[in-house]
């Protein structure tokens, strides 16, 4: 027997795989959107087996309001990227970066690693209990402090269950 719990992530991952179908698709005839539906009901199933639900959650709301940012900061760092990759001599200094963050384990933690690997030339390579650990095109660039203010940014979005503040 599914969860109250279970079902509410079910759908919800439904969804929002949904929603990925329509636009990656772009279709909207029926026989599209039935196989559409069929395939997002099977990828949520597998999704919640696959990955249970945590305490961490994403509030879906608070994260679109975050749009703009997420959007600004793409730009950013594809330019950065393209920058080092045309230069004439690249200006690289690759290496690990460990951040203490705040957000537990889950999918609140997952949205953030997703989230800050759009820092400019990095992306989240391993974590443990209170950090990530990023890989960085250059580790002498103040990668944490662009961490903590993506992590400050995004965390009314990124929230345990039950906490409101």
């Amino acid at each position: 027997m599914i969860s109250a719990n279970d079902r509410r992530t079910l759908i919800g991952r439904a969804l929002l795989y949904f929603g990925v179908w329509i636009v990656v698709d772009q279709s909207t005839t029926p026989s599209h959107l039935v196989v559409g539906v069929m395939a997002s009901a099977i990828a949520a199933w597998v999704s919640l087996k696959l990955l249970s639900p945590t305490k961490g959650r994403v509030r879906l709301w608070a994260l679109m309001l975050l749009l703009p940012r997420f959007l600004w900061q793409s730009l950013v760092a594809g330019l950065d990227v393209a920058r080092r990759a045309f230069a004439p001599r690249l200006n690289l200094n690759p290496g690990f970066v460990r951040y203490p963050t705040q957000l537990p384990p889950g999918s609140a933690r997952s949205a953030f690693e997703l989230i800050a690997s759009l820092t400019p030339g990095s992306v989240a390579s391993d974590e443990g209990r209170d950090h990530i650990e990023f890989h960085c095109l250059d580790a002498g660039q103040p990668v944490q402090e662009q961490l903590a203010a993506e992590e400050r940014a995004y965390a009314p979005a990124l929230q345990e269950r039950g906490h409101h503040g």
